[in-house]
This record gives C-alpha cells, sequence and structure tokens, in this order.
C-alpha cells in the first residue's frame, strides 16, 4: 500500500453529492497530518483517479453512480489486485450485507456518515495505521442479528478469559456500541488509552476488529444481546 513517510496521508474523496465531499474536504483539511489530494463524483472517475494519484486512503461511498463503493473497493483492495490501497467505506447505508462485503474485498473501515467528524478523522488514522475501524452502531446492528449460540452443557471447569479484568470491561463496552470517546468517559481515561486497550484486545483475541471483540463478549457472557428498537 502506498504510503508517504514524513508527509500528511493524500486523501481521494469519492461521493456523489458535493456537499458532502466539501463537508469532508473541511474536517480531513481542519487536520495537520491529512491533505485531500482528489475527489469524485462517481465511482470509475473514483477508480481512475486513486490509480493516477495513488493517494494513501480513498474514501469511497456506497451508492454512487456508474460503479458503486462496494466495486470500487473490490477493483482497488480486493482479492487478487496487484498493489491494493486502502479504502475506508463512509455511507449512509449500513445494511449488514454492505459491511460483510466491503470487509471481505478489503475495506480497511466502515463507517456511518451520521457518526460525526471524530470518528471520520479516528477512521482514517487507524486505516493509515494497518487497523480496522467499523462504526459502533454497525457492530451493535450486526450483533442484533447474531442467532443466539445454544446453551452447552455443564463443563467442570470454563477456560481462563486471555483478557484482563480492565480488558474484559472494554471489550463490554465495545459489544455495547461505545466509541472509544465514550470508553474514555466511562472509565475516565483518555480516548487514546482505550484505543490502546482496545488493540490489545484484538491482539489477544485475534480477532481483525470491534465486531470480532463484541462477538467474543457475547459468547462468553459479558454482555447480553443488544434490545431491538
Amino acid at each position: 500500500m502506498t504510503t508517504l513517510p514524513g508527509g500528511p496521508t493524500r486523501i481521494l474523496i469519492a461521493d456523489d453529492q458535493e456537499d458532502i465531499r466539501s463537508g469532508f474536504r473541511l474536517i480531513l483539511g481542519s487536520q495537520p497530518d491529512m491533505t485531500v489530494a482528489g475527489e469524485a463524483a462517481d465511482g470509475l472517475t473514483a477508480v481512475d483517479l486513486a490509480r493516477t494519484l495513488r493517494p494513501d486512503l480513498v474514501l469511497a461511498d456506497i451508492r454512487m453512480p456508474g460503479v458503486d463503493g462496494l466495486e470500487v473497493t473490490r477493483r482497488l483492495a480486493g482479492p487478487g489486485v496487484p498493489d491494493p490501497m486502502r479504502v475506508l467505506v463512509v455511507t449512509t447505508f449500513d445494511h449488514d450485507d454492505y459491511v460483510r462485503t466491503a470487509l471481505r474485498d478489503g475495506a480497511c473501515g466502515f463507517l456511518l456518515k451520521r457518526s460525526g467528524p471524530g470518528l471520520l478523522i479516528e477512521g482514517v488514522r487507524a486505516a493509515m495505521a494497518g487497523d480496522v475501524l467499523i462504526s459502533p452502531q454497525i457492530t451493535v446492528r450486526l450483533l442484533q442479528n447474531l442467532a443466539p449460540a445454544p446453551v452447552p452443557a455443564p463443563v467442570a471447569s470454563p477456560s481462563p478469559s486471555p483478557l484482563t479484568v480492565r480488558e474484559q470491561e472494554i471489550a463490554r463496552l465495545v459489544a455495547e456500541g461505545l466509541t472509544n470517546a465514550e470508553i474514555g468517559e466511562k472509565l475516565y481515561i483518555t480516548a487514546g488509552t482505550a484505543k490502546t486497550h482496545i488493540a490489545n484486545v484484538q491482539a489477544k483475541l485475534r480477532v481483525r476488529n470491534r465486531v470480532g471483540i463484541a462477538a467474543w463478549s457475547w459468547e462468553n457472557g459479558l454482555a447480553g444481546p443488544v434490545p431491538r428498537e
């Protein structure tokens, strides 16, 4: 993947709405370590510009004219792409199939536009660090569709948790859909410290993202199914 050591993260914004692109440009341009390298209003243009400009990251909406964001993701980051790019999906549509397809085809995150500027910035930085960030609302949504596991027969002794007590608490809050900032506020720690804890939890559980943490929490009794609205 393309990187520019010592320079700002170069970002290509792909969205068919001018006001959305303008908003993203203002948010990202306000960060000293980020710069907007280009913009595209449709999927084909996004793919062409990405291959020409070689940005560090592509922000892709799902629904765009010509080629949608899922196809953009597959063409730029999917299996078999010789030199895959980082593609962060940022969309209004949080359908489960979209999330799974995007992540399967190499997306380095899936964020909802309504999640706000803070999570967008966090998502870009996570992608550049090699992490996968998913909007907490999506984590909750995916958990709602998990079928409850059958109650196992009693066992002599349960396997010890690989997590510390604090990490189990972090995992439970992730399963409840809290952001890093909200976890920090809940536990009286900084958002950065919460992020470090989450990275440690992911490494110990060998999962790729928050959904994996949440699923583990549910399966191990740390969190119950999220009630439907």
